[in-house]
């Protein structure tokens, strides 16, 4: 029997290569539920990004923001898509009570985001009737944050967890788990069992054992 590493590491994505955004849009537990519930959306993680201070963390994050970044297949979700659903689910502006932990933020990789932001931000701002305010910058670091706030909502669910246990023996083996972002956006209320099990027998895997192994936990998991 596998750990969800050994399950997931013959996943075959459509384009064969992937990409990253990092972005801030207040409290980070919400927004990495949201987007890993995503098809698309092949990992989540929360950390600290747009600051100065070094070793940020939770208790200790100084000029950094709480921020999610999503690996993700762009020819299943695109930056324009992602770019969207940041925009269209939280308040982008430039409140800052409390300094810069909760602020919006787009931290981009190379022009071509650059030119996406752009344009979808002038989008955005259409759609909204004011302007945008996010942060824009290129970016620089991003530092994971505590494995106690990876995949926050699924944890709340220890039963959960229990049945999982053959795949995850331990916790931060969540933190890269497609799997394990798809089911903490379920917990959250974003899709639906029926919706997550439709996307897995998508899956393309080598071990189909595995796979069916896979389906019928999260077809027979009780919360």
């Amino acid at each position: 029997m596998y750990q969800i590493p050994e399950v997931e590491q013959s996943l075959r994505w459509p384009s064969g290569s992937l990409e990253t955004a990092t972005f801030g849009m207040g409290c980070f537990w919400g927004p990495e539920a949201r987007f890993g519930s995503l098809r698309g959306i092949v990992r989540t993680r929360v950390g600290f990004a747009g600051g100065t201070t070094a070793s940020p963390t939770y208790r200790s994050m100084g000029d950094h923001t709480e921020t999610v970044e999503v690996d993700f297949d762009p020819k299943l979700i695109t930056y324009e898509d992602i770019l969207r659903h940041f925009w269209r689910n939280h308040y982008p502006n430039r409140d800052e009570y409390k300094g810069r932990q909760y602020i919006s933020l787009l931290r981009f990789r190379g022009n071509q985001q650059k030119e996406t932001i752009d344009r979808i931000k002038k989008e955005m701002e259409q759609e909204m009737g004011e302007p945008i305010e996010t942060d824009v910058a290129p970016f620089e670091n991003f530092t994971l944050a505590e494995e106690r706030h990876q995949k926050y909502y699924l944890k709340r669910y220890p039963r959960a967890l229990e049945q999982l246990h053959d795949f995850f023996p331990a916790p931060d083996l969540l933190v890269n788990s497609t799997l394990a972002a798809r089911l903490n956006g379920f917990v959250k209320g974003f899709g639906s069992r029926a919706s997550l099990l439709a996307e897995i027998e998508e899956w393309k895997m080598d071990n189909c054992g595995e796979k069916k192994r896979l389906e019928m936990k999260v077809r027979n998991m009780k919360w």
